[in-house]
């Protein structure tokens, strides 16, 4: 039997159960072990805020359309960060380079659920590095997203970048930003989360109920402004600080997941009369300037390199590991209580 958590209604979780299907041509079938819960995107289909669940996405238009919904209750397999075993390789794909073997411990997509069959160009390359825990292997789509962030900011080595929200992309971005030759100011509502982010490269802290962000950042910079703003937490008063933080013709990356209409933030303001540049992040394509070089792949499996390497801690990232059959209680927890959780990760 297979389980899966699906989401039955807004903040309804179940967890079902399905007979195991046949594994077809050109398919790997892989047995979860880890699967990580996003608490950005997830909690939207969670919370009924996702934008496919009342308009369709038109993939050719590229447009929503208004008037029907692209995804109904029940939203079943959530989830894009797995770490599993492969159990069984379909037979015409034995011996193609870098296929993974049956045993191997691969990271990859197929959702919160006990097992995943899975296409098999997906997951060339997607053998765990060597000397890494399989726990962060759970963290290679989180972290590509930070990484495509930082490459969107083009940081050049001695600048000043704020990064705003520090929940476990947020953290990952304040290192991958100091990595890359960044002074980081992070900044969020947490005092807790305030301190991980300084043992994640943070050179100050700001906090977004307390402290006059903007002001503060440009007397840091000496009236200045930040030279780039990431802002992650998909919140709109963040994005409207974070353009308020940056220098004349600075740069403000949204790499947040922002939902409803854009309460706080005032495009006429700051964005307007210092000609900041707003530049959206989206995990589905890397920079445009990078396309010749890089690709979403690249991004995965870079930022998994780092890890291996020593030179990005993720586990300490890891709050709690929730039996699946308590699925429910981890939703609520992000939900509820989202100062007491980092990175919640579903066990199977």
């Amino acid at each position: 039997m297979e389980r899966v958590v699906q989401f039955t209604g807004p903040r309804q979780v179940e967890v079902a159960e399905h007979e195991s299907l046949p594994l077809p041509a050109g398919h790997l079938r892989v047995r979860t072990r880890y699967s990580g819960i996003s608490a950005g995107t997830e909690l939207t289909a969670y919370r009924g805020t996702n934008p496919y669940l009342t308009r369709t996405w038109d993939a050719e238009a590229r447009l929503f359309r208004e008037g029907a919904a692209g995804m109904e209750y029940p939203v079943a397999g959530w989830g894009y960060s797995e770490v599993g075993e492969v159990t069984e390789v379909s037979p015409e794909l034995v011996g193609t380079p870098g296929m993974p073997a049956v045993g191997d411990l691969v990271w990859g997509i197929w959702g919160h659920r006990s097992e995943g069959i899975v296409p098999a160009e997906r997951m060339i390359g997607h053998t765990l590095p060597d000397g890494l825990e399989p726990l962060a292997g759970a963290f290679a789509r989180v972290g590509a997203i930070a990484y495509n962030a930082v490459l969107a900011a083009g940081i050049n080595l001695g600048e000043d970048v704020a990064v705003f929200g520090q929940g476990v992309i947020g953290l990952l971005t304040t290192r991958l930003a100091q990595l890359s030759g960044a002074t980081v100011t992070a900044v969020d509502a947490l005092d807790g989360r305030l301190e991980w982010a300084l043992k994640y490269g943070a050179a100050r802290t700001l906090n977004a109920r307390t402290d006059e962000v903007a002001e503060r950042i440009r007397e840091a910079t000496g009236g200045r402004g930040a030279d780039t703003a990431i802002e992650i937490s998909g919140v709109y008063p963040a994005l409207h600080t974070a353009l308020r933080s940056v220098a004349v013709d600075g740069r403000v990356v949204a790499s947040g997941f922002y939902q409803g209409d854009g309460i706080g933030l005032r495009l006429g303001d700051e964005f307007h009369h210092n000609r900041v540049q707003l530049i959206c992040s989206q995990i589905g394509g890397v920079p445009p300037q990078l396309a010749g070089r890089w690709t979403v792949e690249r991004l995965q499996r870079t930022f998994l390199d780092l890890v291996a390497a020593g030179r990005v801690d993720v586990t300490s990232l890891v709050s709690h590991v929730v039996p699946v059959g308590e699925a429910a209680d981890a939703y609520v927890l992000l939900d509820e209580r989202p100062a007491d959780a980092l990175q919640v990760v579903l066990e199977f």
